[in-house]
């Protein structure tokens, strides 16, 4: 037997089992985010239920939201999703400048968006105890907030993560992670958009 095999299959067994245990990761990954949807889905369904069983849906003295700025805002979230797309084909293609560029828009755009969301909140005319309909505005679009703050976080935490030497070499699984994550959050954000500003 050639002993100069050995370590060419031990390196190819190594590689397989990297990659099964990153297929793992991102099963478990997809797992949670299915988990997520079924909360949000929850909260679609009780809204729909509130708005088409409750009179007197807006509260008093709101006669509908403005949608000029929160449209701006989606347009920018949706936008996002493209742009972090380009991050993790930059990293892919081993070119870290491009990664931090990239990701360092899609924060910021991500970031826009919660800026504009507070700025909307700031000049509501109603709060979180205003009727059935002050509840159910700000439990959506707060816990979709939350999402979106997590992440920009995670962004954040590749974005450190790509200054250490050689650590998007062989792994990417944390930036697919955090891509998926972010493409989640805006397809959960466009439901929200129709279902509280354009179905009014």
């Amino acid at each position: 037997m050639d002993s100069s095999l050995i370590p060419d299959e031990l390196h190819h067994a190594s590689s397989e089992h990297e990659h099964d245990e990153e297929g793992n990761k991102m099963f478990g990954f997809i797992v949670f985010l299915l988990s997520e949807s079924v909360i949000f889905l929850s909260f679609f369904a009780g809204y729909i239920i509130y708005k088409t069983t409750t009179p007197n849906w807006l509260p008093a003295g709101v006669s509908g939201l403005e949608i000029k700025e929160p449209a701006i805002n989606t347009v920018i979230l949706v936008a996002s999703s493209f742009v972090i797309y380009l991050a993790e084909r930059e990293l892919q293609r081993h070119n870290l400048k491009g990664f931090r560029l990239y990701l360092l828009a899609t924060m910021a755009m991500g970031s826009y968006f919660l800026a504009g969301q507070m700025i909307e909140w700031s000049h509501l005319e109603f709060g979180f105890t205003s009727g059935t309909f002050g509840g159910m505005f700000y439990l959506l679009t707060g816990f979709h907030g939350l999402h979106v703050l997590t992440g920009v976080l995670l962004q954040l935490m590749i974005l450190v993560r790509s200054f250490i030497p050689g650590n998007y070499d062989k792994s990417h699984y944390g930036v697919n992670a955090t891509s998926l994550f972010w493409h989640f959050v805006d397809i959960i954000w466009i439901v929200l958009f129709i279902l509280i500003y354009i179905w009014q």
